[in-house]
């Protein structure tokens, strides 16, 4: 059975494995021994640390095959984006230039460096093995956390941002790096996330150009990259549209890939979960597939099931299913359909 859980101490060597296999973008898995245990203490301390509102918390959850405790994915949830360093987006929109003289007005895209989404939930780290991709396991994967941000809302913002990897080629070019980041630093697109995983995003972004960059400007090629989602990316994306949340008008400043954004009351699996007690048995009558999460914060667990579910009706797991949500008898338990 695949368990989604907060990672441990322990799984720093299997984290290592993964990153080596994430796709490039995925700064926040880095292929690197002392930042992945930075980020797996950073986790620990902040499912003890009493919260009662977002503040620089950092969530690492594993999704671990119980049978040969094998890790085949991770994802992240960082509390407040923007915390302890500027979050930085590049805003695009349309500037107006008018002339009375000549009554002509006309519109131009431009992106322009910014903060805006500075106090937002962020969503991040999401890498799952291919042989699982578009399953019901990746569903788990992603959606697993908005049922946890569900269970604890008081440490979370009230929107949730995610930034989407953007469109690079097999040698790991990226039209958009090269057409405008490039010229700022003499660091390919692989190059430079690799650095911003290790360290941060901040040192690179301040080194951008901080005034409008007009997307008629730029090479064709780069342009077709604004918004553009990479695609072995496209799965994490799709999950997330179906869950609610809507692109806007920010791009990421390295690859150009496209902001989701949604407000916490919007999201499917938050809006639509429901809790119940657990009913101990044997034999299940399935009627239907979901995702099932405890509501704990240190020992939170969540996993895939066929359940026969009832609203305001006690829910049959078997044994199987309590041990690896960590439940018994009468325990709550959330539910949302896949």
């Amino acid at each position: 059975m695949l368990v989604f859980r907060p990672v441990e101490t322990d799984d720093l060597p299997q984290l290592q494995r993964l990153a080596r296999h994430s796709l490039v973008g995925v700064t926040s898995l880095p292929d690197d021994t002392e930042r992945s245990q930075r980020k797996v203490l950073d986790s620990c301390s902040s499912l003890k640390t009493d919260v009662q509102s977002p503040g620089p918390e950092n969530y690492f959850f594993v999704l671990e095959d119980q049978d040969n405790r094998r890790l085949a994915g991770c994802s992240e949830i960082l509390a407040t984006a923007g915390f302890n360093e500027p979050f930085y987006s590049l805003r695009n929109r349309q500037f107006i230039s008018a002339s009375r003289e000549l009554n002509i007005e006309h519109g131009v895209q431009a992106l322009s460096l910014c903060q805006d989404l500075n106090g937002h939930t962020l969503l991040r780290g999401f890498h799952i093995e291919a042989q699982l991709e578009r399953s019901a396991f990746s569903d788990l994967l992603s959606r697993a956390r908005l049922l946890f941000i569900a269970a604890h809302p008081q440490r979370f913002a009230e929107a949730v941002i995610t930034e989407i990897v953007g469109y690079s080629d097999d040698e790991g070019r990226s039209p958009f790096w090269d057409a405008l980041g490039k010229h700022f630093f003499d660091l390919s697109y692989a190059e430079a996330e690799h650095l911003c995983g290790l360290q941060s995003r901040t040192f690179l972004a301040e080194l951008m150009p901080h005034y409008p960059i007009y997307v008629p400007m730029l090479p064709p090629e780069a342009r077709a990259c604004i918004g553009r989602v990479h695609p072995d990316g496209q799965s994490a994306c799709d999950i997330l549209e179906r869950e609610g949340f809507e692109t806007n008008s920010y791009v990421d400043l390295f690859d150009g890939g496209p902001t989701l954004y949604a407000r916490v009351a919007a999201i499917r699996s938050i809006a639509l979960s429901r809790t119940a007690p657990v009913a101990v048995g044997s034999c299940i009558d399935a009627r239907g597939r979901y995702l099932v999460s405890n509501d704990s914060l240190q020992n939170y667990r969540a996993i895939v099931a066929d359940l026969d579910y009832t609203a305001g009706q006690p829910i049959a797991l078997d044994s199987e299913m309590c041990a690896a949500l960590n439940v018994c008898e009468n325990s709550p338990i959330r539910v949302i359909e896949l």
